[in-house]
């Protein structure tokens, strides 16, 4: 009797646990259920839009098609199509199925349905054309034991996601195409502002950040007045658009070569042809375009013109952006061709580059051509950012992370593109590298200016070094490195150079 007391016991104790490891929310479409995973409720694979596939590619994104039965939340859905990174890529991870059916979004909580706690909507990066929201890095159950509620999303990639063509701005009622991508985080944060509460999530406190692509991202929201109202603050790291935008007409043109390279000859046909053989399509480059509607004119302009969505920001970029975003054997090894590269690069500036990135010796090329690439690439936008930002009157917060992880590669990586992103999560135990104690508190303490920043507008809190906000006068600036410290006009000679550079080209190239 005894025994079968114990096991009614140990059974019911069981089922108790099975009932505390699953939870049930109501979401647009119907119910989700999701899973616990040490503390943190975990929803996976939740749609927020229709399947854009068959007559919805290249359209804009519908509304989720309902469904009765209560839906598993407990495993990612497939990433968008794309093509994995070459092998020995530092950015290559686990493959993952791969589908046109990719709208779909991921959250960690520990909170409660009535909480209002801050939200952080994460847009990840790959260029336009890789990664999704659901990698081991970005897990987000750290962040959500800091009190946020964070959500990652999937967005169309590449040909499905940047597409333009005559046809479908014919098509469209706006008579527009080409930035579906961005009308995917449109959608996915509507789906936050109707649905997050019910995760604990507050939608009046919504904060988008993201990087590389991902900060791209974040930064064309600023500028499209169909985000207005739907996110109150945003982080950028490693990438901004401030360099430009193509039009319409250009990207609609790069659209038709790209039919014409499978052989459509109509958009029915376009439609028709394999996702695989859009995919080998080469030639053709993701932008997002300034087409009057998604971008009324190209980013830096409306910032230019005090149109943007203007809220208070945390930007930056790294010490050594490029290390693993360049092949250096392609770099000029003489100085007569470094020269006349640098004077097709920067036209009329010659002297003035080479007293920003003096070069003694052809031995100090390689670097010189790593700087150059980092500032105008990252270094340079994420200024332009904060500076845009601070001028209108919000608050904005610069940085530079220094700190060299302790990958294999560390000697030649250095603090290279994206190494920040397991800081910022906490992630860093996803990966086998020989973590000291360094790097376990520069996450904590990266981590907290994050969840701080989505929580107030400001990344300052207790026991935190004080993160000065930005202005043009001493350009205060964040350096994330072994130790955190505050520092003044981050890289003055070169910015301010290149800064230059690009207005003369801005002011005298051809429309783009």
């Amino acid at each position: 009797m005894r025994l079968l007391v114990h096991v009614a016991a140990l059974i019911g104790a069981a089922s108790m646990l099975a009932g505390a490891a699953s939870d049930t929310v109501t979401v647009d479409g119907g119910k989700v259920r999701g899973t616990s995973e040490d503390g943190v409720r975990v929803f996976k694979g939740v749609p927020f839009a229709a399947p854009p596939v068959g007559a919805l590619r290249w359209k804009a994104p519908q509304p989720v098609v309902p469904w009765k039965k209560e839906r598993e939340a407990s495993a990612f859905a497939p990433q968008c199509m794309q093509l994995p990174y070459p092998a020995g890529s530092p950015y290559a991870g686990p493959e993952q199925t791969t589908s046109e059916d990719c709208l779909y979004l991921n959250v960690w909580t520990t909170a409660k349905a009535g909480d209002k706690r801050p939200v952080m909507v994460w847009i990840h990066g790959g260029a336009w054309t890789r990664g999704s929201g659901s990698t081991a890095t970005y897990n987000g159950a750290a962040l959500a034991k800091k009190g946020v509620v964070l959500v990652t999303t999937n967005y169309r990639l590449g040909i499905f996601g940047f597409l333009a063509h005559p046809e479908l701005s014919k098509e469209s009622p706006h008579h527009v195409s080409g930035n579906y991508a961005i009308l995917d985080h449109i959608a996915a944060l509507q789906w936050v502002q109707k649905n997050i509460a019910a995760f604990g999530g507050d939608p009046t406190r919504v904060t988008i950040f993201g990087e590389s692509a991902g900060s791209w991202s974040v930064n064309v929201l600023q500028a499209s007045p169909l985000a207005k109202g739907l996110f109150h603050r945003a982080i950028g790291e490693s990438g901004g658009q401030f360099s430009g935008n193509p039009n319409l007409s250009l990207v609609e043109s790069r659209g038709l070569t790209a039919a014409s390279a499978v052989g459509a000859k109509s958009l029915q046909d376009l439609r028709a042809v394999a996702a695989d053989k859009l995919l080998a399509i080469d030639s053709f480059r993701s932008n997002a375009n300034a087409d009057g509607y998604v971008l009324p004119e190209d980013v830096v302009t409306t910032f230019g013109r005090h149109k943007a969505n203007v809220v208070p920001v945390l930007v930056g970029s790294n010490a050594d952006e490029m290390t693993t975003l360049s092949d250096t054997s392609t770099f000029p090894t003489e100085m007569l061709e470094f020269r006349r590269q640098m004077s097709v690069r920067f036209p009329g500036f010659l002297d003035k580059f080479e007293i920003a990135y003096p070069v003694k010796t052809e031995a100090d090329i390689k670097d010189a051509m790593l700087r150059v690439g980092r500032d105008q690439t990252f270094t340079l936008e994420m200024r332009t950012w904060a500076r845009m930002v601070a001028a209108e009157g919000s608050k904005a917060f610069l940085y530079q992370f220094t700190h060299v992880p302790p990958s294999p590669n560390a000697k030649t990586w250095g603090a290279y593109h994206a190494s920040e992103i397991a800081y910022v999560f906490g992630t860093l135990r996803n990966r086998n590298w020989p973590y000291t104690p360094i790097d376990f508190k520069l996450s904590d303490e990266m981590s907290s200016y994050w969840v701080n920043f989505a929580t107030s507008g400001d990344p300052n809190g207790t026991g935190l070094p004080e993160w000065r906000p930005y202005d043009e006068k001493d350009e205060a600036y964040q350096e994330l490195g072994d130790t955190i410290v505050t520092k003044h006009h981050l890289l003055k000679p070169q910015l301010d150079f290149l800064e230059q550079a690009q207005l003369k080209r801005r002011t005298t190239s051809s429309p783009r």
